[in-house]
């Protein structure tokens, strides 16, 4: 469900209707309760009814990414059924099954209201709750009986509601004007009529706005107080009372994506920001081996049993090795603190074509050097093999950060703006770019 959503992002800039259609199709996996199939078969329509605490946010994650460089918010109209079926028991972890369709539908607007109050789960720090995995999916021993919670989900939840709440304000407007307009028409018994849905409408999201609004001051004071460990962001609680990512750990001190994303959710504070980047290059980029690790050390003989990430060999896919998606996250990071010359070199260090420059290290890559992996092995003789390939959410986040972080190419609400973030050893770039009927 995510990953496909995330593979769209790179097409925005050449088509965005497919990143519409994508929204549009993953709104029919949701189901009546807001949450969503983890994965699916079309040929049968069967899938996987899971306890996974992010899938359903990145529906509302890819909705903003679409507004806001569209300015479409038609697409909040379109209405799509949901699924149903029985939800998990609370020893249940997951089902698979072929699940219907409700006669019921509703607007993608709704769908994102669902996914977002589905997520409102919070623990004893103040954090969303992990479930049986974030995005994290090897972590699936973390928080299945209810009560972990995972500080990097935090900051995602954060930057879902600081950018769909602004959306939100943008219907409220627009309901707005469209009750001033009515008022100024002739018919008025209808038009009185008309207004009123619209004024309960706007109370309601009104409603929902403030709620949104609070949950985010007090989600950035936890993140900041509970989840901060002194030199960096820990990782999550576990249900049993242990943390991940902090000092005291043997295996995962520190892990990548709490660092990143609490400057790309902008919930971090201002001076932990740049404290937790610093700390994850000294642990995390290996630079030798041209990688940069998701966590450090990896999972092997300690007493922490996290969940299936720990049955890969230590730094392998998500234990310890590079994965590509999250090294990506660290380009924007240190593009949006303002460091050209760190986000380019991390950028050209995680490019394929890198690994291959060389016969000795084609030999140690092994894999294909012009697609991107979803990993590479960052421990002993393993270090800096290429994993599984031609993974295309990676390959759509480094795009991404490549285009918008780097060369800074952005539209926002229908305006074309260039910020780069460009080392400091650039004279001068140039991009050629169609966008609408503009050169």
């Amino acid at each position: 469900f995510r990953d496909q959503l995330q593979d769209t992002l790179a097409l925005k800039y050449l088509e965005p209707q497919m990143l519409k259609n994508q929204i549009i199709k993953h709104s029919k996996q949701q189901f009546l309760e807001g949450d969503v199939e983890h994965w699916w078969h079309e040929e049968t329509g069967r899938g996987i009814r899971t306890k996974f605490s992010d899938d359903l946010l990145w529906l509302v994650y890819l909705t903003c990414e679409y507004i806001e460089f569209t300015e479409d918010l038609s697409i909040l109209k379109e209405k799509t059924p949901y699924l149903v079926g029985k939800e998990l028991e609370e020893n249940e972890y997951e089902r698979y099954d072929k699940f219907e369709y409700t006669k019921e539908t509703g607007s993608i607007y709704e769908h994102c209201i669902k996914a977002i109050e589905r997520s409102l789960k919070f623990g004893e720090n103040g954090l969303p709750k992990i479930g049986s995995g974030d995005w994290n999916d090897g972590m699936s021993n973390v928080g299945p009986k209810g009560k972990g919670e995972s500080v990097w989900l935090g900051f995602f939840l954060y930057n879902v509601l600081d950018r769909f709440t602004k959306i939100m304000e943008q219907i409220k407007e627009d309901l707005l004007e469209k009750e001033v307009e009515n008022q100024n028409e002739n018919n008025e018994d209808s038009n009185r009529q008309e207004n009123k849905e619209q004024q309960k409408n706007e109370e309601n999201i009104e409603s929902k706005i403030e709620k949104y609004k609070t949950i985010m001051q007090q989600l950035k004071k936890a993140l900041n107080t509970n989840g901060w460990d002194g030199r960096w962001y820990k990782r999550a609680f576990m249900d049993d009372g242990n943390t991940l990512g902090s000092m005291e750990n043997d295996e995962c001190r520190i892990d990548s994506i709490a660092q990143s994303w609490s400057t790309i959710s902008k919930a971090g504070d201002n001076d932990k920001k740049y404290i937790s980047m610093e700390s994850l290059e000294n642990h995390l980029i290996d630079r030798e081996n041209g990688i940069v690790k998701l966590l450090d050390p990896p999972f092997e003989k300690g007493k922490l049993n996290p969940g299936y990430i720990k049955s890969y060999m230590p730094g392998v896919r998500e234990n310890g090795g590079q994965y590509t998606h999250a090294s990506c996250w660290v380009i924007i990071a240190e593009s949006m603190l303002g460091f050209g010359d760190k986000a380019t070199e991390i950028y050209r260090m995680i490019n394929p074509i890198e690994h291959a420059r060389t016969k000795e290290s084609s030999k140690k890559y092994k894999v294909e050097p012009y697609v991107i992996p979803a990993d590479i092995y960052g421990a002993s003789n393993l270090a800096g093999r290429g994993g599984w390939t031609w993974y295309t959410g990676s390959a759509s986040w480094y795009y991404k950060a490549g285009i918008e972080n780097i060369l800074g190419l952005k539209i926002e609400n229908g305006v074309l703006k260039i910020e780069p973030c460009i080392p400091n050893s650039w004279k001068e770039y140039s991009i050629r770019y169609k966008w609408k009927n503009a050169f």
